[in-house]
């Protein structure tokens, strides 16, 4: 509990808020637009069964707004900033395939059905993401939940 909060950490706490907060936002934006939408555009990337893209566009949304909730949080610091970062690299690779393939996405879906950019401009903000995902998971646990719970053991 004496130790001093340095750079490392408070450039992972700054990367939780950052993800966490740009995941509860595409999300919220998501969440609250009708389930076919976002069902429409994982239908262009033509991976998964068009009757299981529903179910997906239903649930996705609140994945990324509990996981982001809890790792701005600091509720299970490392395992959120984990499944972040495996959500990140999925999505990763549906933009590699599409782009690989020429698929015509016009709208990725990140941030529901308002304006993306091209999907190579996505694909380099994903990594972006990754990267600050990865400094959340190692130096992120200062400030958090995790740490208040572990200072009272």
């Amino acid at each position: 509990m004496n130790e001093k909060t340095g750079v490392k950490d408070l450039l992972g706490i700054a990367a939780r808020f950052i993800v966490g907060g740009v995941f509860i936002y595409a999300g919220w934006l998501k969440a609250v637009a009708p389930a076919e939408e976002l069902a429409y555009a994982i239908e262009t990337y033509k991976t998964v069964p068009a009757s299981l893209t529903i179910f997906i566009a239903m649930v996705v949304p609140w994945l990324e707004i509990y996981l982001g909730l809890f790792l701005i949080t600091g509720v299970f610091t490392a395992y959120s900033a984990l499944c972040l970062g495996a959500t990140l690299l999925g999505f990763e690779g549906l933009l590699l395939q599409a782009i690989i393939r020429k698929l015509p996405v016009t709208s990725c879906g990140c941030f529901g059905a308002s304006k993306s950019g091209s999907l190579s401009h996505e694909f380099i903000q994903n990594l972006v993401l990754l990267a600050l995902t990865a400094l959340a998971w190692k130096h992120g646990k200062k400030l958090s939940i995790d740490s208040l719970i572990e200072s009272h053991d």
